[in-house]
């Protein structure tokens, strides 16, 4: 087997690589590049498992980076049990081959309880008295203390949040070199979210984009240099590209006016009851999944969201088959974003209602994603010494809540889960492979296929 990297520099589209980029640049001109069709949705977790499986989210089951999981009536986002994913991994097909082979996941999505030999994952401590300690988990256990000792703490909060920056990415091509060091590993997958941030916060045209590229095209160059001096088979590629928005479609609200959605009320909050709602919606990014408790209304949700401003599409029945989306843990219905539009997972009608984690980032109390956990209130002066004293109280041993997040929506400017208009924001596959690389555009799931050749024939 020919060691290979696998390096996912997420967002990264042929739009974005120029003077901004000159070590890809350089790298793609030594190479050879094909761009991909985008998986619908063009999320992290239906991506990333569709290019490790080289099959579809109807055969993989990973439907989004979350569903309304129908036997606990609730929905979960960014699990991490690898047991979700419904298939043989690459890895798995290559160890048949190769009893010596290995890989190393490093930060790619549901890295728990997988049969890869070596894997690191954010995996935050939460303490009884509220704090979230920044933490990973690693096989073998023992990496987890190897590579905070020699490299610091995961820097989480520079991984998701408000605070988010390089810093995240640079920590992961660190201990991706130090684990390739101590185990060697025949093939790396290697995460780099740092284009994901400002991207989605200010979109393509904002001043801060060069900046972030110049700092990726940095790490990605350390990872470049030290894996051409092991002599391997290095693959730069993204799962989507972003493109800019400019409209928030709040679904749930849509339906709750409509009578379908059931809402709690605790402590004078509302929470969205998934399990008594006529219908309701799970938002991810650009893509919602629409869950009937009641079937008979499909046809009146379909030509209410088809009426929908910012609504591209709804899919039923044959139309879902054909998007290669007809799975039990996807909706009854799927929406699709026109190219300029997003979808929240806001229910309340009136903010003074939000439930507290509304203004907090909670990636698991949320049911939908929300970008706006990246963001703190432009319109606050005083929000930095609100975090410092809160944080403060924390350390104290206060309880105390993080509500600094805006219920804003109008904020994003950038999004993606759809397939874009333009094929410069594809994602894109570049290699120092050129016979292994084929041409203009494959289809996500030819990316198993790619990877695969390039550790079964790579020289």
């Amino acid at each position: 087997m020919k060691k290979t990297v696998v390096i996912n520099v997420v967002g990264l589209t042929r739009g974005l690589i120029g003077a901004h980029t000159p070590n890809i640049q350089a790298f793609l001109e030594k190479g050879k590049s094909t761009l991909i069709t985008p998986v619908l949705p063009a999320v992290t977790c239906s991506a990333q498992a569709t290019y490790l499986t080289g099959k579809w989210p109807s055969e993989h089951g990973i439907v989004g980076n979350g569903w309304y999981f129908k036997e606990e009536c609730e929905v979960k986002f960014w699990r991490q049990s690898n047991k979700l994913i419904q298939g043989e991994k690459l890895w798995d097909k290559l160890k048949k081959i190769d009893h010596n082979f290995t890989c190393a996941n490093m930060f790619w999505w549901y890295n728990m309880y997988s049969t890869a030999d070596f894997g690191v994952t954010p995996r935050p401590n939460y303490l009884a008295d509220g704090r979230k300690i920044p933490d990973i988990y690693s096989v073998p256990a023992n990496l987890r203390d190897t590579l905070q000792t020699e490299l610091g703490t995961f820097p989480l909060f520079n991984f998701w949040g408000p605070k988010t920056s390089i810093k995240s990415s640079q920590w992961i091509a660190d201990a991706t070199i130090k684990t390739d060091k101590l185990h060697d590993p025949t093939l790396a997958l290697v995460y780099l979210p740092h284009l994901d941030y400002n991207l989605q916060r200010y979109g393509n045209s904002s001043d801060k984009i060069p900046q972030d590229l110049r700092e990726i095209d940095e790490v990605v160059k350390g990872l470049i240099e030290y894996y051409t001096a092991q002599n391997a088979g290095i693959v730069l590629l993204s799962e989507y590209g972003i493109t800019d928005v400019h409209r928030p479609v709040h679904l749930n609200r849509i339906l709750r006016k409509e009578g379908w959605l059931s809402i709690r009320v605790e402590r004078g909050l509302e929470v969205l009851d998934a399990g008594t709602s006529s219908a309701f919606a799970v938002a991810d990014h650009q893509i919602a999944h629409v869950y009937l408790n009641d079937a008979s209304l499909k046809l009146k949700v379909k030509k209410l969201l088809e009426n929908t401003e910012g609504v591209a599409k709804v899919l039923v029945d044959e139309e879902i088959t054909k998007a290669n989306l007809e799975h039990q843990r996807s909706g009854d219905l799927v929406v699709i974003a026109d190219q300029h539009s997003w979808f929240t997972y806001y229910y309340w009608l009136d903010d003074a209602k939000a439930p507290d984690f509304a203004r907090m980032v909670d990636i698991h109390k949320k049911p939908g994603y929300d970008p706006v956990e990246m963001l703190t209130d432009p319109k606050d002066p005083f929000v930095m010494p609100k975090v410092l004293w809160k944080l403060a109280k924390k350390k104290m041993g206060f309880r105390t809540v993080l509500d600094i997040i805006p219920i804003d929506a109008s904020l994003i400017k950038g999004s993606h889960g759809s397939v874009p208009e333009s094929k410069d924001d594809y994602p894109i596959l570049i290699s120092n492979n050129k016979q292994l690389v084929p041409e203009e555009l494959i289809e996500a799931t030819k990316v198993f296929d790619v990877l695969e050749k390039h550790l079964t024939e790579g020289k």
